[in-house]
């Protein structure tokens, strides 16, 4: 082999950082939104999923990616999906630390800020094995309320046992949940669903019949399901293996080839006479499921956070060790500027995302902070679901050229950022539903307005999407102050609520924070 050169001026990995602990802005509101009970056992997490063992389960379980047969050798249907170990292990670890499940388990005050901090360090490492981990949080939400279905259901879908065998649940030592709303004719349009129910002769059970365009992680042992009942569009518990054994008449026709995501399952199914219970009441299926949609919604705050984290780490750990025209990049005043305002981004998104989960904690008992998660989650979804693409293009360029190779993190990263503005309802859906808060909700007008200290005009449809993002921003600028982050929130007023943001990295006041 012919030698060239030695390799200099490129930075070493980053490896073997705890997620949890070297982030003082998520530590510190962890504390302060009173989740600190769990610190223990997020550091714990924090140094797992920032080691080098389980970053080498990400990035194997991105490069193998699911595979779905649909029929054994003798020709029988089989519709089952295949994952790499890696998978598994980042399964196992999210499930085991009970990132599914702690708010139900364990739900003392501030169960949902120490399961958002989990869920944001397990994300920070990969993110597509937390879409299953999401949708059984969330959809345990919507069984609590019918004592019969978490009955049979609540034992598996709250165990930290992680099983992935294709078997009966009842056979099980833990379960998932997955969701199938969307139709290809309808999308974001429920209503528009064809998917029929039709009643059996047992009250409460039915037989679905009909196509879903998306079904997520179909590998789930349940799903939460809308269809057309006789009383309209209805919510129903859909699981892959009947009461009696059998396979239940759920066919995976195909696996979608995504953007991102790479790592997780999403397919198209057809249910043909497929045997499902009644969640809910007929006719009340978005009403329903609903409360699932919230919880999820919530997750993809938290996830858009952690995108921000992680991407923002990454660039400033380049950046302190490459060096160019003389200085280490840190230093050069420019990029320094860069850095300095993607990380006011990153705390900015963290602290939404923990003052979220604080009031999901308290909504139960307190119609204010009901009120305050109704609209705040919704705002926080526009808007930091919309900067995570263009904050991990603006880190992933610190890299130069090195980001833009698969060997780094970074085009993983800048794949799976789109995801969480289409996933639980794109821009104009949730600024609609921002709208329609407002206008049926009074409450949440007051509790945004108490929230802000400013008073909350309801904005005309077509200029909704600038009234959201303003709101976005007077709740981040008025956690800094709350935080007692006095620079960071000078520096964040002085940038975001000026008028003169363009939303450009680098754009603080001069001598911005870093």
């Amino acid at each position: 082999m012919t030698k060239t050169h030695e390799v200099l001026n490129q930075p070493p990995p980053l490896v073997d950082v705890n997620l949890f602990a070297s982030d003082s802005t998520l530590a510190e509101a962890v504390q302060r939104e009173g989740g600190d009970w769990a610190h223990d056992r997020i550091v714990s997490l924090g140094t797992l999923v920032g080691g080098e063992t389980a970053q080498r389960w990400a990035t194997e379980a991105n490069e193998n990616e699911p595979r779905l047969h649909t029929h054994d050798r003798f020709g029988h249907r089989r519709d089952e999906v295949e994952f790499h170990p890696s998978w598994h292990e980042l399964m196992r670890t999210s499930v085991e630390y009970g990132v599914h499940s702690l708010p139900w388990t364990d739900p003392r005050p501030g169960a949902h800020v120490a399961r958002a901090a989990l869920m944001m360090v397990t994300s920070e490492n990969e993110l597509g094995h937390t879409c299953p981990i999401s949708m059984t949080y969330s959809g345990i939400a919507v069984l609590r309320g019918h004592p019969d279905l978490m009955r049979v259901w609540g034992p598996r879908l709250l165990s930290t046992r992680y099983d992935p065998s294709f078997r009966p649940a009842s056979e099980k030592t833990g379960a998932l949940m997955g969701m199938a709303m969307t139709e290809k004719q309808g999308g974001s349009d429920v209503r528009a669903n064809t998917t029929r129910a039709e009643a059996a002769s047992i009250p409460g059970e039915y037989s679905i019949t009909g196509h879903k365009w998306f079904c997520s992680a179909p590998m789930c042992d349940a799903f939460l399901v809308l269809a057309q009942a006789p009383k309209g569009l209805s919510c129903f518990l859909l699981p892959r293996w009947t009461p009696d054994g059998r396979l239940n008449a759920m066919y995976i026709q195909r696996l979608k080839r995504k953007l991102g995501n790479r790592s997780n399952a999403s397919s198209e199914v057809e249910f043909d006479a497929a045997w499902a219970q009644l969640v809910g009441e007929e006719g009340r299926g978005v009403s329903t499921i609903i409360e699932m949609v919230q919880h999820t919604r919530l997750d993809c705050v938290i996830g858009a956070a952690a995108l921000m984290r992680r991407a923002t780490v990454e660039a400033m750990h380049h950046a302190r060790h490459r060096c160019a025209f003389g200085k280490r990049l840190i230093d050069q005043p420019l990029m320094r500027s860069v850095l300095a305002d993607l990380l006011i981004e990153t705390d900015a998104a963290t602290l939404l995302a923990m003052r979220l989960a604080r009031a999901f904690d308290r909504r139960e008992n307190d119609p204010r902070e009901r009120a305050f998660a109704r609209i705040a989650t919704a705002i926080a979804k526009f808007w930091l679901c919309k900067r995570a693409p263009v904050h991990v293009c603006e880190a992933l360029e610190c890299h130069g050229g090195n980001g833009y190779v698969e060997e780094s993190v970074m085009p993983r990263l800048y794949r799976e950022a789109p995801l969480y503005s289409i996933w639980e309802g794109s821009g104009n859906v949730i600024c609609l539903d921002v709208l329609r808060a407002l206008k049926k909700e009074p409450e949440c007008r007051d509790a945004l307005q108490t929230e802000i200290s400013e008073t909350v005009e309801v904005p005309e449809e077509s200029a909704a999407r600038a009234w959201v993002e303003r709101m976005a921003i007077l709740l981040q600028a008025s956690l800094f102050e709350r935080a007692g982050r006095g620079s960071e929130a000078a520096a964040f007023q002085a940038s975001r609520l000026s008028g003169t943001h363009t939303f450009g990295a680098s754009v603080l006041p001069s001598g911005g924070v870093l």
